[in-house]
This record gives C-alpha cells, sequence and structure tokens, in this order.
C-alpha cells in the first residue's frame, strides 16, 4: 500500500464511503469514528472480499472506490480507479487524529468535489464521468420464483402463478425461472426432476405476451456435477496446490470457477446460452459472477478482471444484443458497461436482521444499506436491481422494505407467490410493479 493522500476532516462528523468489491459485499458512508462490521465467516471471506482478504480492523477499505466527506466545510473528495479493465485497485483508509491516511495499492485519482448534494452528489458526478457514454435500457417489471419457492421450484409452480398474474392483475413483464430447474450448476440443460419439460415451459410464458426469464451461474461448475467429471481441466485452480478455486456452495454443491479463458469451455457455456437463446429466453440473470474474478492458474495468462471482462463479453456475445442481462454477485466496476442492470446489495430475505449479524447475508438490513447506498449508480453504471419486493403478510417489517424499493430501486420485480399476498401486499404489488426508469435517483 502506498499513501496517497491525509485529508484533514471533523472526526465528528466526517463520513467515508467504501464500494464494495461485488454486489453483496458491505458498501455504505460510515462515520470515521465507527469502521463498518467486520467480515468473519469463511464463506464470505471467500465471495463477498477481493483477494479474499478483509479489510484490517479499524480501516474502511473500497474497492477501486473510496470518498471522504470532512464535514468541516471542505469539498468531498473521491478516490478513484482510473478504469477497471484489468485490475481494481484496493483503497485503503485509517483515521489518524484529525486525518484521514489514505492508502492504495494501484492508481486512483483524487477529485476534490464542491458540488450541491453531499457525498453521493459528488458519487454520482464521478460515475458520470466513469461511464461516461453509456446508453441504458428500461427493464419490464419482473416475477422470480426464488423467494417463495427457493430451490424446490417446479413447473408448476411457476405455471400457477402466470396464471395468477392475469386473475389478480399484477402487471408483469418478465417471468423469471430461478435456481432449481437445473440438476446441479454447470449441468443447466440436464433438468433437475421437477421441470417436465423447460422449452416448453418458456414457450408458455412468452404466448401469454410477457418476456421469459432464466436464472444461471454461468461462471460456476458443481463438484458434482457431469461437466466436472468429465472436464476437471475447465476450472481455475490454485497455482501452489493445483487444487479446484473454491467459489462459493449453490444448493449446497460445494462449486469451482469455470475457466472462460480456455476456448472449450467457453465454447461449452457459448452453446449453453445459445440453446437457452433458442428456446426463448431473453431475459438472463447471471449470478455468483465473482467466480470469474477470482485469482488462481487459467489457460490464458489474465488477471482475474480480465478474465471476468472476457467471460461477460462472451455471454453477451451468445445471448445476443437484444436479450436482458442482468449481473449479481458481481464485481462492480468492472461489470460498467457489460450488463443492463445490477444487484446493488445482499439478498432480501424475511427477516429483517441477518444471520449471526454478518453484514453480507441475506436480510432487510443489509438489503437496504447497501441499495441505499449504491443509489448514486443508479441511471448512470446501469439500473440498479435492489432485489425482489417480498410483501407477503410473513414478511418482517415489509412495508419498509417497499419503501426502499419504491424510493430508490430502479429494476421492480416481484418475489412472492402471488396467492400468498393479502390485500394490502396485492395493492402496493400492482402499484409498484412498474418498467424500471433509467434517469439517476433526484
Amino acid at each position: 500500500m502506498t499513501q496517497v493522500a491525509a485529508v484533514r476532516i471533523d472526526p465528528e462528523r466526517a463520513q467515508v464511503y467504501a464500494e464494495g468489491w461485488q454486489s453483496w459485499s458491505q458498501t455504505g458512508s460510515f462515520p470515521v469514528t465507527t469502521a463498518p462490521l467486520p467480515v468473519t465467516s469463511p464463506e464470505s471471506l471467500a465471495i463477498d472480499c477481493q483477494y479474499g482478504q478483509a479489510a484490517p480492523a479499524g480501516v474502511f477499505q473500497g474497492s477501486g472506490l473510496l470518498a471522504v466527506d470532512p464535514a468541516d466545510g471542505g469539498p468531498v473528495t473521491v478516490f478513484g480507479a482510473r478504469e477497471a479493465n484489468s485490475r481494481v485497485p484496493v483503497v485503503q483508509a485509517r483515521l489518524c487524529g484529525e486525518e484521514l491516511i489514505v492508502c492504495a495499492d494501484g492508481p486512483v485519482t483524487a477529485t476534490q468535489d464542491r458540488g450541491p448534494g453531499g457525498m453521493p452528489g459528488a458519487l454520482g458526478r464521478w460515475a458520470d464521468r466513469f461511464a461516461a457514454g453509456l446508453a441504458l435500457r428500461a427493464i419490464p417489471p419482473v416475477w422470480c420464483s426464488w423467494y417463495q419457492y427457493y430451490s424446490g421450484v417446479t413447473e408448476a409452480d411457476v405455471l400457477a402463478n402466470l396464471a395468477a398474474m392475469d386473475t389478480l392483475g399484477i402487471p408483469v413483464g418478465v417471468v423469471q425461472v430461478d435456481d432449481g430447474y437445473e440438476s446441479c450448476p454447470g449441468d443447466w440443460l440436464t433438468a433437475s426432476g421437477r421441470f417436465a419439460d423447460l422449452p416448453a415451459l418458456i414457450a408458455t410464458i412468452r404466448n401469454t405476451g410477457r418476456r421469459a426469464g432464466i436464472w444461471i451461474a454461468p461462471m460456476l461448475v458443481g463438484r458434482s456435477s457431469e461437466l466436472f467429471a468429465s472436464h476437471p481441466e475447465w476450472v481455475v485452480r490454485d497455482p501452489r496446490s493445483g487444487e479446484p478455486v473454491y467459489a462459493g456452495a449453490v444448493c449446497r454443491d460445494s462449486c469451482a470457477a469455470l475457466d472462460l479463458t480456455h476456448p472449450d469451455a467457453a465454447g461449452y457455456l457459448a452453446g449453453v446460452l445459445g440453446t437457452m437463446r433458442g428456446w426463448g429466453v431473453s431475459y438472463f440473470k447471471i449470478d455468483f459472477c465473482y467466480a470469474g474474478a477470482v485469482e488462481g492458474s487459467r489457460y490464458a495468462a489474465m488477471t482475474g478482471v480480465e478474465a471476468y471482462r472476457h467471460g461477460l463479453r462472451l455471454i453477451r456475445d451468445a445471448i445476443g444484443p437484444d436479450a436482458l442481462l442482468v449481473g449479481c454477485g458481481a464485481p462492480i466496476l468492472p461489470s460498467v458497461g457489460l450488463v443492463d442492470a445490477m444487484r446493488v446489495g445482499p439478498d432480501i430475505a424475511a427477516d429483517y436482521e441477518p444471520p449471526g449479524g454478518q453484514p453480507t447475508m441475506p436480510s432487510q438490513r443489509n438489503a437496504a444499506r447497501n441499495v441505499i447506498a449504491r443509489a448514486w449508480q443508479q441511471g448512470r453504471f446501469w439500473v440498479n436491481d435492489p432485489d425482489c419486493l417480498m410483501l407477503r403478510p410473513q414478511v418482517q417489517r415489509r412495508s419498509e422494505w417497499a419503501a426502499v424499493v419504491e424510493r430508490y430501486g430502479g429494476l421492480r420485480s416481484c418475489g412472492d407467490g402471488l396467492r400468498q399476498l393479502d390485500d394490502w401486499g396485492l395493492a402496493a404489488m400492482r402499484r409498484l410493479l412498474i418498467v424500471s426508469p433509467v434517469k439517476p435517483v433526484d
């Protein structure tokens, strides 16, 4: 780390904004005397922290972006990466008396901003420069199977909700079949057994006049998959041990990172996505995308960020320019310009508080924190995806989550079994499911 600045501040009122590595990573503006909650879960360290490393105690750490509001009448200073095409610099700040000592492990530019709007205003203007010239697309409102049925979803569940959309007057434009249709991560075209005919289901969705959407984690390979058994050479490996790099767990299956720099692995994934596009899928939610950026031994000599961006371009080529592409669990700055929408926080959940107090686990508290903190990205980098509205009666503090989505969200989606909604939930869902705005949040 190299010191890049010493910023004079008012220690009692100053704030630091620290950008998280990927969608679920802890992000927000924090008092300089209160560092973010530490990440202690081994799973979270591997998934949510750049290079798998949490910040030292008492240190604010941003992935390519950190900003300081001194609260003493001086300008907001934004320390931002010059680009994020090959590597994302880590930026750290530590309180020392009445100064914040800012260090980075790569090139960053310090911009002093005296414009209106405080921290969010300064970050928005920085984003306007970083993402200059991007053309954004609006996205229809979405129904997603995950938050009612999780990985146990069946074809019958999707069909029942498809019928309920018309019966109940819920304005859904995209029906997204989420995790659970596949037999194993990586074996995307092999059905789980709960779907008799996925192509026919896609056709049924389209025949209602709606887009068909699908969830896929294209950069993961389940250790128990046929793909892993047949092609172990297609995964990223630890250069020291030679073992596959752990990249998370999906449906309780430990997963490795797919090496999309390998031409055969790339061809396989392109074939999977092309087949889905041929079924009529035109909305792709790609999840656990951070796996494409893990460091390790690959077929081609690329950094993790280079490999990740290579993978995103491959995906876009496979699905075509007209399909909608939504990133999730994805490195933030390296994704700019390559996806139409981006999840900006951890998963929502029926519970307000996260399990074990972990700052990146599914919960309303964690989701709302990130959605509010990253509101400046909406309409500049992409359409922000705050995650689904969950409005059934069993959801804690559901009206608060609805208010956050209404105020800060871009992409509007529903995660409830529609027959589970009460009168309040139905009325709120009808009102809030609108075509996503593409302008910045006021």
